[in-house]
């Protein structure tokens, strides 16, 4: 009877110790499928930026380089870094977005100052798209959200607060960023863009400090005003070789003035050069197929003056082109000579 009564206890007791330890066991399984209540609110923003955010975010690959960028408009738009696409063979880029779909990519114009590059993804889908935050949302101390593709890890997000606005507009962040972050958004609590990340600050050249810069949102929104001129619109805006083409080629090296005839610009697509220009208007790309490759514009070139009067700014060709004029006068130097071509739309 003893022995029984303390096999009983003993059972009872090793019962008792299972129970225990079931008890204490996590539930990986709830905790797996958890709904966003179970969190905090700071949890619930990181988690809703992400979310809503993230379909936005694509990886920009070219034969040398991978980095990150963020579509800004349902047609295709891409804003990244000039230093991603710097060496895309005639502008060429490949697109990945977030369910690993790739898609062929044109760059229109860059800003090599502020590090700035405009791309379009060559198709006829519609896209998710990211907007770009006002002046007066950019206060330090904000949290900021950070999504790329680091060493080619897509979709990867990072957070941080705003810690300084510098001088000449860049932002500066001590969220993580990484080789392949670059281009990619700096977005606030709305999921707005407030920056384009670039940099870091690393002393050894290897490091992360956890000092992050990026291209300021105002900034970048200037940088599109003044682009309005190179992003394809109507028939043109998914079809880059659908470009306004001319007759018959002539070069700036053979004739002083050369006339130059579009085929394909209609009254109603305002007209496109075809080339990628720097803030010195120096020639950065001419364009495959476009009015300016068969102008026989070349890298490195400069455009020097419209109908007569001189360029300061990529602004007045913009302005003039957005007149839909049926002609035009533009003078180029190359070299230590100058052509004018008489140019037909």
């Amino acid at each position: 009877m003893q022995t029984t009564e303390k096999t009983m206890k003993s059972t009872a007791i090793a019962l008792s110790l299972v129970s225990a330890l079931l008890v204490s066991i996590p539930s990986f399984s709830k905790a797996a499928t958890a709904a966003p209540k179970d969190f905090d609110p700071e949890e619930k923003i990181t988690m809703e930026v992400y979310r809503s955010s993230n379909p936005a975010v694509v990886t920009i690959k070219t034969a040398t380089s991978t980095g990150s960028g963020s579509i800004i408009t349902p047609e295709g738009l891409v804003i990244t870094n000039e230093h991603v696409i710097h060496d895309a063979k005639n502008g060429n880029v490949k697109i990945i977005n977030i369910d690993g779909k790739t898609y062929d990519g044109q760059v229109l114009t860059i800003d090599r100052k502020n590090d700035l590059a405009l791309v379009k993804i060559i198709s006829s889908d519609r896209f998710p798209s990211l907007s770009l935050a006002d002046r007066d949302s950019l206060l330090v101390g904000q949290k900021v959200f950070a999504i790329g593709s680091p060493f080619g890890l897509s979709g990867t997000l990072t957070t941080g607060i705003l810690s300084r606005v510098a001088a000449n507009g860049d932002l500066q962040t001590d969220a993580r960023l990484n080789p392949g972050n670059s281009g990619g958004p700096l977005l606030n609590s709305r999921g707005e863009i407030i920056g384009v990340n670039k940099s870091i600050l690393s002393p050894d050249g290897r490091s992360n400090t956890g000092i992050g810069f990026a291209t300021s949102a105002p900034i970048t929104k200037e940088f599109l005003t003044r682009s309005a001129a190179f992003i394809p619109t109507n028939k043109a805006a998914n079809n880059i070789a659908s470009l306004p083409q001319i007759s018959s080629p002539t070069t700036a090296s053979t004739s002083p003035q050369a006339s130059i005839k579009s085929t394909t610009a209609t009254s109603t697509e305002r007209p496109l050069l075809g080339v990628v220009l720097t803030n010195s208007l120096t020639v950065y790309e001419v364009r495959p197929n476009s009015l300016a490759s068969r102008m026989g514009l070349q890298k490195g070139d400069r455009l020097v003056s419209l109908n007569g009067a001189p360029i300061s700014d990529a602004k007045q060709i913009i302005s003039y082109l957005a007149q839909r004029p049926s002609s035009a006068l533009l003078t180029v130097a190359r070299n230590t000579g100058i052509t004018n071509y008489q140019i037909k739309f």
